[in-house]
């Protein structure tokens, strides 16, 4: 069979014209010679694919059909190690086979050394995007018992605030900011309250590497200019607990964990039972008083005494309840026994007080 014949035969499997499963995608072809014939294999990418387009399959089953000339064999029998460097590191196939062949199919050297080059490629890449806009993004938000963080990354575009490798990236960094929080052996009586900047965010540990050179290795992935903008971490007392909500959750998202969320809005809420006599859902509690706090955008705490003035109340317990206007805030906390202590509430691109950036 001519090369030629071939080209055909692929057009029929996978048809040229796929419509809107392509209409967002982008590819990466990869070229090999085999036997003086000249092997394609394209890989397609986008969000309504998700994965690379299985152009792979198509012409392997070629292969096992005796189509294909001997020398193709090589690529078939390695095509297991080569998946699963590919699917374990998310690098490229032309990558991952040019890593294999580098160290005689190592897997481990392998994928030590894909991370080095996506490294220094992604700090190449970072310096070359420094200075572009970043308006997009995610606000992560993560809470482990008394202890919860949000944290805010930025890039240029939401369709990549809404790719998997981006919110792998805010996870880390909220991750590593509950870790670095927990770390603080403190007995508390109270609660603790601090922010985190930019500066401080690149220079934070992961069980892997440094967040710069995560941030670095996720630009070099995805292209666009991302900055870690801050962080907030609250810890609180056996006696109180904090409440939580997030507001505009991505279509996609990472089950890593179950306690990580992801959106565009976030709050944290912290509160203290009076007696310990609120019998209810305080998690519940907590959510729905987090939920006015992104809604309503109160800027003080205020006193369940405080006389309201109406839609430009920005004392949170005088604002009209968002769930049950007819209330304020203090007037539907203060008969269940709970007092609210402090909020801190998160707007993904919006500016920020120097407090809250350093």
């Amino acid at each position: 069979m001519h090369w030629e014949d071939m080209e055909c035969g692929l057009g029929e499997v996978l048809p040229r014209d796929l419509g809107s499963l392509f209409s967002d995608s982008y590819t990466e072809e990869t070229r090999y010679l085999f036997c003086g014939q000249e092997l394609r294999i394209t890989e397609h990418y986008g969000a309504n694919l998700g994965v690379a387009a299985p152009v792979w399959d198509a012409l392997v089953s070629w292969q096992q059909a005796g189509l294909f000339h001997s020398g193709v064999r090589f690529l078939a029998s390695d095509k297991d190690l080569l998946l699963k460097l590919r699917k374990k590191t998310g690098y490229s196939f032309m990558n991952c086979k040019k890593a294999l062949q580098k160290f005689s199919n190592d897997i481990k050297q392998a994928e030590t050394w894909l991370h080095q080059q996506a490294q220094k490629e992604g700090w190449n890449k970072a310096s070359k995007l420094q200075g572009r806009k970043t308006s997009e993004g995610l606000v992560g938000l993560l809470h482990e018992g008394n202890t919860a963080v949000m944290v805010e990354v930025n890039c240029e575009t939401d369709f990549v605030a809404r790719n998997v490798k981006f919110q792998q990236l805010v996870q880390q960094l909220a991750v590593g900011t509950l870790r670095h929080c927990q770390k603080q052996e403190q007995s508390l009586t109270s609660f603790l309250k601090g922010f985190f900047g930019g500066d401080e965010l690149l220079q934070m540990k992961t069980e892997e590497a440094l967040m710069k050179d995560q941030l670095a290795m996720t630009i070099g992935k995805l292209g666009e200019n991302m900055t870690m903008k801050r962080a907030v971490w609250v810890m609180a007392s056996s006696d109180m607990f904090i409440g939580s909500y997030m507001h505009g959750t991505p279509a996609v998202g990472i089950p890593s964990l179950s306690s990580m969320s992801f959106g565009k809005y976030g709050a944290l809420v912290i509160c203290q039972a009076a007696d310990h006599s609120f019998k209810g859902n305080v998690s519940e509690l907590g959510r729905r008083l987090g939920q006015h706090v992104v809604g309503m955008s109160p800027l003080s705490v205020g006193s369940v005494e405080d006389e309201s003035s109406g839609e430009t109340e920005t004392r949170m317990l005088a604002q009209p309840y968002l769930l049950e206007p007819d209330l304020t805030v203090g007037q539907y906390v203060q008969p269940r026994g709970i007092h609210v202590l402090d909020f801190v509430r998160f707007e993904c691109g919006e500016e920020t007080e120097p407090s809250e950036s350093s």
